[in-house]
């Protein structure tokens, strides 16, 4: 999931630009849009799993504070993986767009056309862009703080493969 919503950044940022070959263009949507579908999909099934599998206890020389801001995080962090695939599906949707992979399989669109939800939404995928980047910033620095500075082993736990268990 991870390297998926790394990827759907820098080609949300390009496909956007000015002055870009239509079909290359075009591919960059389509990737992003599908992509996001997928991703979709896929935290609807790790909240699920994260509703049902407690992760392991953080270790208890971690400072309260630490244990706050990683808790309101991973909140915000879920919730915001929610709300962009869905303001981006609204967006797409709404705005009369295509979804290649939902079409194929046809799945039928579950808003109605309308140009001022169209608007809405994309603020919302925009503005929601910033903050999950943000988020994912702070992640990312805080995998590395515990990782390289502490080893503390919260490390792993953000990591599996380096002995830990999903968190």
């Amino acid at each position: 999931m991870a390297a998926l919503i790394l990827a759907t950044i820098p080609v949300g940022v390009l496909m956007t630009q000015e002055g870009l070959e239509r079909s290359f263009q075009n591919s960059l949507y389509i990737f992003h849009k599908n992509v996001g579908v997928l991703l979709l999909v896929l935290i609807l099934i790790r909240i699920f799993y994260r509703l049902t599998h407690k992760p392991a206890p953080l270790p208890s020389d971690i400072p309260d504070w630490q244990h706050r801001i990683a808790g309101l995080s991973h909140a915000a962090l879920y919730a915001l993986l929610l709300i962009m695939p869905i303001a981006g599906y609204i967006r797409v949707r709404s705005g009369g767009f295509p979804i290649e992979a939902l079409d194929a399989l046809g799945v039928p669109s579950l808003v109605p056309r309308s140009d001022a939800l169209a608007e809405v939404a994309k603020s919302i995928h925009y503005f929601g862009s910033f903050a999950i980047a943000g988020l994912i910033a702070m992640h990312i620095g805080a995998a590395l703080y515990h990782g390289i500075l502490r080893k503390d082993g919260v490390f792993s736990r953000m990591w599996p493969p380096f002995g830990g268990s999903a968190s």
